[in-house]
This record gives structure tokens, sequence and C-alpha cells, in this order.
């Protein structure tokens, strides 16, 4: 329960609740991926409808651990299939579906002239470390071992491979300096001023990377989540996510 105090990123604080009265907010457990698309969306959906959003941004197995442990969260969005697996008996019945999709990257330090275009170049003796969510359990790591196993390169790389927690985390050691390179998705080095896409593995090379969504049963707000959910799904928000560089599921479907 503390990682989920510690997590909530309050959108609204003071300014927000006082100007819409006691609305309560509508917590958004979600993938660290999404913490920042998710900000501008929460910003949005509050000024469109003046209902707060409260985000507790983590690794997605550190947020289904929080949801079975009784966690009050109202819409959990994995970045994968597997975590949402996991909490299956605390969703409502009916409410998940699969919103995005994402694509995984290599991420380089952007001061650094390294030049990187297949897997095969992170063998190189330009590359030291790589970053890659923990395997066992972050998301993320899970497709980056499927991406390296499927190319027959996990065993000579795994010397090289430094597991950390999240995504977001993977990304900050090679922003920091800490590592020559990071197995991330796209949409994780769009935005980053220390990191630069080296580049961008292909669908056919990986599982697909699904974001599922879905309302969180015994939830404190339920209805509120069901209108949130609803505009996540809605073309405001999909213009958000597909400049972030996430795919809409309805969109890659057509």
């Amino acid at each position: 329960m503390r990682g989920l105090c510690l997590g909530i990123l309050w959108l609204v604080l003071a300014a927000g609740l006082s100007a819409q009265g006691r609305t309560p907010p509508v917590t958004v457990s979600a993938a660290s991926s999404l913490g920042r698309v998710l900000e501008a969306i929460a910003a949005q959906y509050l000024a469109k409808t003046g209902e707060p959003v409260a985000l507790n941004v983590a690794a997605s197995n550190t947020l289904a651990r929080q949801i079975r442990a009784g966690a009050p969260v109202d819409l959990f969005l994995s970045a994968d299939e597997q975590q949402m697996d996991t909490v299956a008996e605390q969703l409502v019945d009916g409410t998940r579906i699969a919103l995005l999709t994402n694509q995984l990257a290599v991420a380089v330090p952007a001061d650094r002239p390294v030049t990187l275009r297949v897997a095969r170049d992170l063998l190189g003796a330009s590359v030291r470390r790589v970053a890659v969510g923990d395997p066992d359990a972050v998301p993320v790591g899970v497709y980056a071992r499927a991406y390296l196993d499927k190319l027959g390169l996990w065993a000579a790389l795994r010397p090289k491979l430094v597991p950390v927690g999240s995504a977001r985390l993977a990304l900050s050691a090679v922003e920091q300096g800490a590592a020559d390179a990071a197995i991330v998705y796209r949409t994780d080095v769009a935005d980053s001023r220390r990191a630069r896409l080296a580049y961008v593995v292909p669908v056919a090379e990986t599982p697909a990377i699904v974001y599922p969504v879905a309302l969180v049963r015994g939830g404190p707000n339920r209805s509120g989540a069901e209108r949130l959910l609803r505009f996540l799904r809605g073309p405001e928000a999909s213009s958000v996510f597909v400049r972030a560089g996430f795919t809409p599921v309805a969109a890659a479907s057509r």
C-alpha cells in the first residue's frame, strides 16, 4: 500500500479539487511507459468534464501486486496481458479490452557516437551494458527476452544485460550513462533529451505488445471509472495516444 501512495501523481491537488468541489478522483494504476501520455489525457479530461484523475504509475507487475493486495484502484492499464491475467478475479466482468499497441526500440545515449541498426550490433565491443526490464516480471523485459530469443541472441547477450524494474528505469540508465543501450518501448524515447533512438524493432520480431485496460472490482469510484474508460476509447484520447507514438487497437486493426 505504501507503494501506491508514493506512486500517485495528483494531477488536480488543491486548485483542481477546490475548483471542482468534492468530486472524488478516478484512481488509475498504469504502466510506467504510459505515465506522461496519461498525464496529458487526465488534464484534458479534467478540463472537459470537471472530473479529476489520480495516476498511480509503476511497473505493471508492481501494480498487479498492489491490486491483489486490495489497493483502492478504479482502472488498471497494464503493459501486457500476462499481468492483467494475474488480477483477473479482481476485474469487473466484461470491461477488459485491448486499448493500445506499441513497439520495442533500442535507445542509446544522445552524446555517444554509437551506431546500432540490428540486435546483433549489441554484441559489439562498444556496447558493454544493455539495460532491460526484469525478464522474469516486467513486461518490457518479457518482450525483450522474447525478441532476443527469437533471434537466437539471448544467451550471447545475457552477460551484458542489466535488469531493472521498469521501461522508464531502463531508459534512465542510458540517460545517466549507466548503460550503453537499453531495450525499451518506442514511445519512451520520443521525449528524451539525453537518449536517442538507435532503431525500432520490427513488429514481426516480437510478440504483439498490447496494453489492456479494465475496471477493478470494488474500486472507490465505479461510475467515474466507467466514464473515463469511455473517454480513453474515444477520439480525443486516441489522438493524444497517437501523438505520443502509441497505436489505438481500433486503428491498428484497420
